[in-house]
């Protein structure tokens, strides 16, 4: 049953802490609100003992203990814990005492036959005079008996099974395997667990006696019972976060920005996370795990919880512990409920929440926070539709305003041209080819901002998102442009009907390659230039949808011309002329081969397109 619950054998060591821990707080209470009871409760701790020689490991607390109907009720019968009944004795006398509690799990004692072939409990309850001994080989059955001198307390002593790496079963008589499990699952437990050091070589004798003196063993505490997530910010210095940031991160740079956050109410928890100063070099990578460590009452529970933070804040480090949590019978696996949503929701909101306050207070930092984190930050947009507004108001994006700054969407607003009710992007693979797009010609003849967006996830959450705080994201390379300016510069009537030859032709001769034809006003030095629907995907996006395995038809876009080019009044020209009309096939193939290139696109056909070309220039040249 055991083996069917726990992934880990290591856990069994977390199970047992958890329970002398629990027993600590137990006698603790009782010694405060019981004097009679007669206990001493001035040195309460955790003790390790592990004997190499005779294979065994003993850990043992000088907590409340067991009366021997309780060893009984608890421990003979799976999944009961005393624990439970105890906070519910004290919820209403003393809350807070009661929620210092940690055992609340029903089978931790049990996982010990993951590692033992015998299992041996010696405990005395605080204010009785005989203790009680219980063994169990695990095979359903025990025996029990009274113990006239044991001490206060619980011992348990595991009858340890051989080392077996490849069923992941560690040396747990090994000191050094015993420290890195205590730093791991039990380092921040409140009350102090110690181990005596390793025997050590004789001394040289001091007394005449040719008898070496052994030295004597020395007691080691091995975890550090230093939770700072528990305490105020004023009570933690810079470097004490530092170190902590660095023990769960694994890295080695400071962190940008602390933040401590203790929740009170309906779902208690607090939690300590951190905004790196450097991207880690998997920040990109699709096994990269989560960087929240949970633990439930300084219990650790998991070091990937995943449910408490979503992928596009995968870069946040940090600690959340709750006062209690859904989980399974062996604290390994999450389960989703409305409190783990409740937790993710506060936190989600307030890494948001920091992030713009650092953009508001701390530009030097935020630019090294975008750096290093703003594509990922920005899948947000994309993934979390309720935070996505304050997902942009906390972003900023490269623009035509300046070619080494950026700019956030709020700053845009207050540049906007008088008249100008909408916010100008482009998006592209770089931003060298956005800038080199025709589609901005007419933005930047007439000082129009526009924003340059070349991360791929720019390609799909402009079109999720829509607007910024009421403002319209329109694109510059789809629709139809009407930008505030003289009226010369519009395409009226009388020039649809003067190229309507040409825009026949051309809408012809392209059939299988353009939607339609038509002139525009978004062209100042090109000839011409594709644009699409205001739905419709941009090539780019089509091509990473392709690139992911997605099939994507090849969507036909909408050829616009410069009707003041001499290119294009030449090729008027000639398709008012009818006669001239033939051999100009190849001439459109090479407009719509050139607005594809301008705008950095891929020809379908480039071995076609230069055979046209040197067609051309033998021409030309002939």
């Amino acid at each position: 049953m055991v083996h069917s619950i726990y992934s880990n054998k290591d856990s069994f060591l977390r199970e047992l802490i958890s329970n002398a821990s629990d027993a600590l707080d137990k006698l603790r209470i009782e010694g405060l609100t019981d004097k009679d009871l007669g206990a001493d409760i001035s040195d309460l701790h955790i003790r390790l003992t592990p004997d190499a020689q005779a294979r065994t490991l003993t850990i043992s607390d000088n907590g409340i203990g067991m009366s021997r109907d309780e060893v009984i009720d608890l421990i003979g019968t799976v999944a009961k814990s005393g624990t439970a009944e105890l906070r519910r004795t004290l919820a209403e006398a003393d809350k807070a005492a009661s929620e210092e509690l940690i055992g609340q799990f029903g089978v931790g004692f049990y996982s010990t036959f993951m590692v033992a072939d015998e299992v041996t409990l010696v405990t005395r309850k605080a204010g009785e005079s005989v203790g009680t001994r219980w063994s169990s080989t695990g095979d359903g059955t025990y025996t029990i008996d009274d113990v006239d001198d044991a001490p206060q307390g619980t011992s348990i002593t595991l009858a340890l099974s051989p080392v077996d790496e490849e069923n992941a079963v560690n040396d747990y008589t090994d000191r050094f395997v015993l420290r890195q499990l205590v730093k791991k699952y039990s380092d921040f437990i409140a009350w102090p667990i110690r181990m005596l050091s390793e025997p050590t070589e004789p001394t040289e004798p001091t007394d005449g006696d040719d008898t070496p003196e052994p030295a004597e063993p020395v007691d080691e505490t091995l975890n550090s019972q230093k939770a700072l997530w528990s305490k105020s910010k004023s009570e933690v210095s810079d470097e004490e976060y530092a170190d902590f940031y660095r023990h769960v991160s694994h890295a080695w740079d400071e962190p940008l920005e602390t933040i401590s956050l203790h929740a009170e109410g309906t779902f208690e928890y607090q939690a300590l996370l951190f905004i790196p100063t450097q991207a880690p070099f998997d920040l990109f990578m699709r096994e990269r795990s989560s960087g929240i460590h949970l633990y439930v009452k300084r219990v650790f529970i998991m070091d990937d919880a995943d449910e408490l933070m979503p992928e596009y804040l995968r870069w946040v480090q940090g600690v959340v512990d709750a006062a209690d949590l859904s989980l399974n019978v062996s604290r390994e696996i999450l389960q989703q409920d409305r409190q783990i949503r409740a937790i993710r929701r506060r936190l989600v909101k307030k890494v948001i929440s920091t992030v713009q306050e650092i953009a508001d207070t701390r530009p030097d930092d935020y630019k090294t926070f975008w750096e290093n984190f703003g594509r990922a930050f920005k899948e947000g947009l994309v993934n979390d539709a309720d935070n996505a507004q304050a997902i942009l108001k906390a972003s900023m994006f490269a623009s035509t305003q300046s070619e080494t700054e950026q700019t956030r969407l709020a700053d845009y607003v207050t540049r906007m041209a008088d008249g100008q009710d909408v916010i100008y992007y482009m998006t592209g693979e770089s931003r060298t080819q956005i800038e080199s797009s025709p589609h901005l010609e007419a933005f930047r003849a007439k000082g129009i901002e526009v924003l340059l967006l070349s991360d791929p996830v720019d390609e799909v959450w402009v079109g999720a998102v829509g607007e910024f705080d009421g403002t319209k994201l329109v694109s510059v390379a789809k629709g139809v442009v009407d930008l505030e300016g003289d009226d010369a510069d519009k395409i009226d009537d009388a020039q649809n009907e003067e190229f309507k030859p040409l825009l026949d032709w051309l809408g012809e001769s392209l059939a299988d390659e353009v939607s339609s034809v038509r002139l525009t006003s978004r062209l100042t030095d090109s000839a011409a230039c594709l644009v699409g629907d205001e739905f419709s995907m941009t090539p780019q996006l089509e091509k990473l949808y392709r690139a992911s395995g997605q099939p994507v038809p090849h969507s036909k876009r909408i050829l616009e011309l410069n009707p003041n080019h001499a290119l294009v009044t030449r090729l008027l020209e000639k398709a008012a002329a009818s006669e001239e009309r033939a051999g100009l096939d190849s001439a459109a193939s090479l407009v719509y081969a050139s607005a594809v290139l301008a705008e950095g696109g891929e020809l379908q056909d480039p071995a076609s397109v230069a055979r046209l070309i040197a067609d051309q220039l033998t021409e030309s040249l002939g």
